[in-house]
């Protein structure tokens, strides 16, 4: 299947609806899918399949926007925290809904997959992004990516763009 823009619809949300923060769920995973691969056709993220979402539900925070104004509700955000190793894990597949830009929904995301990982005790978080200026708000800074921890690299393998990767890798120890 080839990606296009034009293959991609994520529905109009309402900029006043109401929001929920909560864990993903299988039914979640259409429009998991659907926002992450709005962004991924604009070059902006990696498209994730259906079933890589699917084996890594678990690893998903979303904010819901509920129905207000006529139209129904939907996704506005997504986030997860996926475990790579008993020292790290990756913050991954942040998307937010264009509509919902700029107004926090990302950094409450990413303190969710925070939150989660201190009740864990684990010690560090990554991430891979184009969106270095977002991270650094957040309290992660760029590190090199021979830096990263070996088991990054053997996610790295599976990824399309393993040879020509231009994403950053930012790092977050927790304390």
């Amino acid at each position: 299947m080839t990606l296009t823009l034009d293959s991609i619809a994520i529905p109009e949300l309402h900029p006043d609806a109401p929001m929920t923060v909560r864990k993903a769920r299988l039914n979640d995973l259409e429009a998991i899918h659907e926002l992450i691969g709005y962004w991924a056709a604009r070059g902006l993220m990696l498209v994730r399949s259906r079933s890589l979402l699917a084996e890594t539900i678990r690893d998903f925070h979303l904010v819901l926007a509920g129905e207000h104004g006529g139209l129904s509700g939907g996704l506005a955000g997504v986030c997860g925290l996926h475990m790579l190793a008993p020292d790290l894990a990756e913050v991954r597949g942040l998307a937010i809904h264009p509509g919902f830009q700029g107004r926090g929904l990302g950094k409450l995301l990413v303190s969710a997959c925070e939150a989660e990982a201190r009740e864990i005790a684990l010690p560090a978080l990554f991430a891979w992004t184009y969106q270095q200026g977002f991270f650094e708000k957040c309290g992660f800074e760029r590190i090199e990516k021979t830096n990263l921890h070996p088991k990054v690299w053997s996610e790295c393998q599976r990824c399309a763009f393993f040879e020509n990767c231009n994403e950053i890798a930012m790092y977050r120890e927790l304390k």
